[in-house]
């Protein structure tokens, strides 16, 4: 299927402006809305015009609704740059929201709705994560550099008591200090 002005050429399923349908719809082609569409409708890709309205249970690929749409919404991907009514849900593995220019200035309104992107949470996983022993703790050795031990890791240094510092008699700290060696008298 090619598109010409973003919508699809060739063979597809079509609900002309002025067009209002209430039922159920299944389509094996692409289907377009530019009237309103009222119940449970699936079908490869449904694309919603800016003057259409989709209202119910959708169940395709892929959804890009420059109008407005309500109800249960389950698709792969979601492209959105219209209205989304309140209580509205949507399923999808990628959503894309984009702005449309209105008589006000561009925007995109979402009314209390919900969102559930991504792959669908695998229950079986989760309980087996849940259930799985916590990783064994590694207790980390020092070892021996030249008849000394090697620093300990930095946990165990805020934990390990300060030695007292070491008694240093006057003649050795004034060499360290730069002063020479009192001479023998």
């Amino acid at each position: 299927m090619s598109e010409k002005n973003g919508l699809p050429t060739g063979k597809h399923t079509l609900v002309e402006e002025g067009t209002e349908f209430k039922g159920t719809m299944s389509s094996s082609c692409p289907i377009v809305v530019m009237g309103k569409v009222e119940g449970d409708v699936t079908g490869p890709i449904i694309h919603i015009t800016p003057s259409g309205v989709v209202s119910g249970v959708v169940k395709v690929k892929q959804l890009r609704s420059e109008g407005e749409v309500a109800g249960e919404i389950e698709a792969d991907t979601v492209e959105i740059s219209g209205r989304v009514r309140d209580r509205t849900v949507i399923r999808a593995r990628s959503l894309e929201v984009s702005l449309s220019v209105t008589k006000g200035g561009m925007q995109v309104v979402f009314g209390e709705c919900e969102l559930a992107i991504g792959d669908e949470p695998n229950k079986e996983a989760a309980v087996a994560a849940a259930l799985a022993p916590p990783p064994a703790a590694t207790a980390e050795v020092t070892k021996p550099v030249a008849g000394k031990l090697a620093a300990p890791p930095a946990a165990a240094t805020a934990a390990a008591p300060t030695p007292p510092p070491a008694e240093v008699d006057d003649a050795s700290a004034k060499r360290k200090r730069g002063n020479p060696p009192p001479s023998p008298t």
